[in-house]
């Protein structure tokens, strides 16, 4: 398998990606300096969460009893990731599904789109409710090149969002959103990056294997149409990677999830994530917890092959 997907990088990917012209420094020169802005409103709906629930390995009733959702309850850590999504026509979405220019992405040729990294913390005096509307209002945070004197140059763009309740003038959660942005004829590293510094013993753990169901599911409830999570054919022949891949927003919402499952009293105030490896879907991963102290804990995934998925900071509420 391995040669073959030697090959296949050789056959879809230049050894060195074409230079950027002037015309794609100018393009993203005023991507740049363009202001932007996403508004967009939603319901905390009773049946979305039910299928966030039977989704999630922690809530789906197999590992322990199902509790559905209930109304005026507050809204669990991250479940807001199956809510406030673009609805952009297929006819204006990018060549591998995504949103492009309306999730902020930026011009040609930076069109391979990456999950890199995000935090997200909450207003314990205005949790979102269960069955309530909030809005969603999106803005850059940062936009970064880098490495843009290699082969290989990169666009890092941050996108700072505000959810507040309706009513409310002070948003109950507030997130950024890292992806970072290659140009499309760039071939993913075969060789796993090295993770240090995790902690030497675990406190909690959980283990699943988040499979094609699992993908899918994800995907509908995030009204996501990235073909790298849905097409093994767009995974292997244009990405260069062995098979579909694992969202990036449900590694971190189960790192989430796995600290609440094992540590029910957990208050969660604080969470900061960075993807590391790729996470492969039908390989199975273990969601790894300990605690630095009685308010801070490291978070991480591995696979069965010791490769680290993901890593995380988590801090709980304080009196």
């Amino acid at each position: 398998m391995v040669k073959v997907l030697a090959l296949l990088r050789r056959r879809f990917y230049s050894s060195s990606p074409a230079a950027l012209t002037h015309g794609n420094i100018q393009a993203l020169d005023k991507y740049i300096a363009a202001p932007k802005k996403l508004v967009l409103e939603d319901t905390f709906s009773l049946e979305r969460l039910s299928d966030l629930f039977i989704t999630l390995p922690t809530r789906d009733g197999t590992r322990s009893p199902y509790k559905p959702p209930r109304l005026s309850a507050a809204l669990g850590n991250g479940w807001h990731l199956a809510f406030f999504h673009a609805r952009t026509p297929e006819s204006l979405l990018s060549p591998d599904g995504t949103d492009g220019a309306v999730e902020f992405g930026p011009p040609e040729p930076f069109t391979q789109r990456m999950w890199a990294s995000g935090r997200m913390s909450w207003n314990s005096r205005h949790p979102l409710l269960v069955g309530e509307r909030a809005t969603s209002t999106s803005t850059f945070g940062s936009v970064e090149k880098k490495g843009f004197d290699t082969k290989n140059p990169m666009v890092f763009v941050t996108q700072r969002i505000d959810i507040t309740m309706a009513g409310k003038d002070q948003p109950s959660v507030t997130e950024e959103r890292s992806h970072v942005y290659v140009a499309d004829s760039v071939a993913p590293s075969s060789t796993p990056r090295v993770v240090k510094d995790l902690p030497a013993s675990v406190d909690f753990s959980l283990t699943f294997t988040p499979s094609l169901t699992t993908l899918f599911r994800f995907s509908a409830l995030m009204f996501n149409a990235h073909l790298i999570h849905l097409d093994k054919d767009w995974a292997q022949l244009k990405r260069g990677y062995p098979e579909r891949l694992v969202h990036g927003p449900l590694t971190a919402l189960m790192l989430l999830e796995t600290t609440k499952f094992c540590n029910p009293a957990a208050q969660i105030a604080y969470f900061e994530y960075r993807a590391r490896n790729p996470v492969i879907v039908n390989q199975q991963m273990t969601i790894n917890g300990a605690w630095v102290d009685d308010h801070n804990a490291t978070v991480w995934c591995v696979n069965e092959e010791g490769v680290v998925g993901m890593t995380g900071k988590i801090k709980l509420q304080t009196a």
